[in-house]
């Protein structure tokens, strides 16, 4: 059976607030996006039905604003309960601008040692060669990046998978939904009973985040996968 999905945007970075950090090179949280990751841990805690079932899995954007909003948001999971935390660079933002591309792998490495690397594709941070045409900004790469990750959660074993991101990839690739900074939305995947290989694999969002997100600051319009990604 597929794993329960919590899909989490980073919290509010410096180029979120100040569009002259666009041409900055994957800014950092500002102290309210930490503040929200903090929130966030008490947030899910407090609601987040899980009666016996279990996070078992963390995965992130290895970019560096999704990487301190799951070091602020769940270190109890892999300091305390030996919760894996593992960086994929397909789950990385959208676009080539300096915002929306990373660090090198092994600063990244250095700056967060309880973290694994050992599975980041190691053309990341690359996102415009030949070799990287997998996260290069068109609709066809997005497109097909968000069904490599949602194939790859859907036949994953773990009970339940948080999963780091940003608004712009889980909101055209992913969900089709709306995320501000440090919201969340749970989904479970949609039954593939019937359907065949080329069929895409879908999410449906549970009740309790449908609407505004499970902090209500979310958007509640639905969006169409590919939307604004240019062709």
């Amino acid at each position: 059976m597929p794993p329960t999905v919590v899909l989490i945007r980073h919290g509010e970075a410096e180029h979120n607030v100040d569009k002259t950090k666009h041409n900055t090179i994957d800014p950092t949280l500002t102290r309210k996006g930490v503040e929200q990751s903090i929130k966030l841990t008490k947030h899910l805690a407090e609601h987040l039905p899980l009666d016996d079932r279990r996070i078992e899995l963390i995965i992130m954007s290895p970019m560096y604003r999704a990487l301190l909003t799951s070091l602020y948001a769940f270190p109890d999971l892999f300091r305390r309960d030996g919760v894996p935390v593992v960086a994929d660079a397909r789950w990385q933002e959208l676009s080539a601008k300096p915002c929306d591309t990373g660090r090198p792998i092994s600063e990244l490495v250095q700056l967060f040692p309880d973290f694994d690397f050992s599975a980041l594709d190691p053309i990341f941070p690359d996102k415009t060669s030949p070799e990287a045409s997998a996260y290069h900004y068109n609709k066809t790469a997005v497109l097909a990046r968000g069904q490599a990750v949602l194939k790859d959660l859907y036949d994953r074993w773990e009970d339940i998978v948080v999963v780091v991101s940003h608004s712009g990839f889980l909101r055209t690739a992913v969900a089709g939904r709306w995320f501000a900074n440090a919201d969340y939305r749970v989904f479970d995947f949609e039954s593939r009973e019937g359907k065949g290989e080329e069929e895409p694999y879908r999410l449906v969002e549970w009740e309790m985040t449908r609407g505004m997100g499970g902090m209500g600051r979310s958007k509640e319009e639905l969006v169409e996968f590919g939307e604004g990604v240019p062709e």
